[in-house]
């Protein structure tokens, strides 16, 4: 099945699968995907990531990270995902320019000239690009 946005896809199947409490979520795999990936284990949203080969096409395995509320009410590590820069209409800003996701609580994340990182590392680093999505 081809899917027109990729990073949209991934980020409503974390969605769906922190709703119905499942420990992990597996999906087509692409470098960009693992980017965000990574990016989410380093920011502490989800457990760990790996790269699995052995199917047809290669897929990337995420193990989902959870807080416990009570003795067995348990709530997922990302309250909301959402995808800023899509296909359809591209958003980009300079360093000074990209946004203090929920007030510095969140995350976005940022592609740069320099690849995937957050929008906290590339203002350190005096880079602008693509905004593609929020994590919080």
């Amino acid at each position: 099945m081809t899917v027109s946005d990729p990073i949209a896809d991934m980020l409503t199947r974390i969605r769906n699968a922190g709703e119905r409490r499942h420990q992990e979520v597996r999906l087509p795999s692409s470098k960009m995907k693992e980017a965000i990936a990574r990016i989410l284990a380093e920011e502490g949203y989800i457990e760990s990531y790996e790269v699995e080969l052995g199917t047809s096409f290669p897929q990337l395995k995420m193990v989902l990270k959870y807080q416990q509320l009570g003795t067995r009410e348990r709530r997922l590590a990302i309250e909301g995902l959402r995808r800023v820069s899509r296909p359809a209409r591209r958003v980009y800003g300079g360093a000074d320019e990209l946004p203090n996701t929920r007030g510095g609580l969140g995350v976005c994340v940022v592609s740069t000239s320099e690849g995937l990182m957050t929008g906290r590392e590339a203002r350190r680093r005096n880079l602008g690009g693509e905004i593609v999505c929020e994590i919080w």
